[in-house]
């Protein structure tokens, strides 16, 4: 079976590394900012790095909101990494961002004493079973580089965690939307795995 996968363009971060990630399981994926594109896919992808006010900006100016909105309302399995991740918040508190409200919650920077960002590998406890970590061990390091982690108001949308200075949601799941902090194309062979089982829960509409 062959997947429409779209990755979302919405002008933040180099998303070559995502697209390579799916090319390394012979999966091809579409990165685009077309509205038709979008609304036809199978499965979207929604990566990020840099600042949510940007971020917000670009989706609202290229008109991607309602129609990820919608597309997640229908169902379409949606993958989000790290910004994009955050995205899926109520609202982010880099410049009181209204974000998309996918997820109840916030999005929050960190209060520590510890460098910020958080950046490097570090240790992702599972919560709860999920296809989207078959094969990968409980525990396993993922890379990460963020100032800002997620507070879902629903304890039960937490499917795993991090530790840095403090507990953080670190994986999240709700229906057919599910979100990782950390990057797995740059978490090398495990985080590959990530992307191989997302193939896979798009092709069995396991999600």
């Amino acid at each position: 079976m062959s997947s429409n996968i779209v990755v979302v363009d919405y002008g933040s971060g180099n998303l070559m590394s995502v697209v390579n990630a799916f090319k390394h399981w012979s999966t091809d994926v579409i990165v685009s900012s077309e509205l038709n594109d979008i609304k036809k896919a199978d499965a979207l992808i929604l990566p990020g790095v840099g600042s949510a006010i940007s971020a917000m900006y670009n989706l609202h100016q290229r008109d991607l909101v309602p129609c990820i909105i919608e597309s997640i309302n229908k169902g379409i399995p949606f993958l989000a990494i790290c910004l994009g991740f955050q995205l899926l918040m109520d609202i982010s508190e880099e410049g009181s961002t209204e974000c998309l409200g996918i997820v109840p919650g916030q999005t929050k920077r960190f209060n520590t004493g510890l460098k910020v960002p958080h950046m490097g590998w570090n240790k992702v406890f599972l919560k709860n079973k999920h296809p989207l970590f078959n094969n990968i061990p409980n525990e396993s390091y993922f890379y990460f580089v963020h100032s800002y982690f997620v507070e879902p108001k629903m304890i039960d949308n937490v499917l795993a965690t991090t530790e840095y200075d403090r507990k953080f949601c670190s994986v999240l799941h709700s229906n057919n939307v599910i979100g990782t902090q950390f990057h797995p194309e740059k978490s090398g062979t495990t985080g590959l795995l990530i992307y191989k089982n997302f193939i896979e829960l798009i092709e069995n509409s396991n999600l």
